[in-house]
């Protein structure tokens, strides 16, 4: 299985990824979800994938290819010299769409699922920090004021904490805080997402990456930040009034 999870906040994004697939209990195996883009000074874009993993593969496949091809001939468009974010998103979708034209009928006559779903996040210079999640069909919709994340996968053990902290003034720090603790909350509640973890943040108007690293079982922060999480949920459980008097 898989969890992604991406937010959009007045002062950038953030965006974190397991990389755990599972295909049956024994069949267990590690790949990365989360894939960078940028024109520094002028762009930064994160993907993030779930669901089957040769079509989420081949739309990366799709989306190199023209970025390779790009630098041979300028007028074939990418995601990276696209005009806007909503273009970008546009052409994720009609990769997704054309993988699973292709594939979709042959995957599921071997009784496989072809679903897949990306989520993309970035910001262009002379547009806005934009978040989209596109579905199998290539059809997306963006992040609003009212919505300002979305999540993909194993979704529902990290959705509570999101609903409570993120806002559209939250900071890119809280933001950053929430979504690591909504990973936690789903390692410990699922067995299918796993580690490591990909973590992603874009600060609005630096069109680069804030961060962009790997988040390993050991990592010291990430484990003081569990404890923490789990500490200061014990204190405000046993802060609660009684309900039984």
């Amino acid at each position: 299985m898989t969890y992604c999870v991406a937010v959009r906040v007045d002062q950038g994004l953030v965006m974190l990824s397991d990389t755990r697939t599972n295909a049956g209990m024994d069949n267990i195996a590690r790949f990365r979800k989360s894939f960078t883009y940028s024109v520094p000074g002028e762009r930064a874009i994160t993907l993030m994938c779930s669901g089957n993993l040769s079509i989420t593969q081949g739309v990366k496949a799709m989306l190199g290819r023209a970025i390779k091809d790009s630098a041979i001939d300028p007028e074939v468009e990418t995601i990276l010299n696209c005009p806007t974010m909503h273009r970008a998103a546009q052409i994720v979708g009609d990769a997704m769409c054309a993988m699973q034209g292709r594939y979709r009928s042959t995957i599921e006559m071997q009784g496989a699922a072809a679903d897949a779903s990306i989520l993309i996040a970035g910001q262009r210079k002379g547009g806005k920090p934009r978040l989209y999640l596109i579905y199998s069909a290539g059809n997306f919709i963006e992040a609003t004021e009212d919505t300002p994340f979305f999540q993909i996968g194993e979704h529902k053990y990290g959705k509570p904490i999101l609903d409570r902290i993120i806002k559209r003034g939250t900071s890119l720090e809280d933001a950053t805080k929430a979504v690591l603790v909504s990973m936690d909350s789903t390692l410990r509640s699922n067995l299918s997402v796993g580690m490591p973890l990909d973590l992603t943040v874009i600060e609005r108007d630096a069109f680069d990456f804030r961060v962009r690293t790997r988040i390993e079982a050991d990592n010291e922060e990430f484990q003081l930040l569990s404890h923490s999480w789990s500490a200061a949920l014990r204190k405000g459980f046993e802060d609660l009034p009684n309900v039984l008097d």
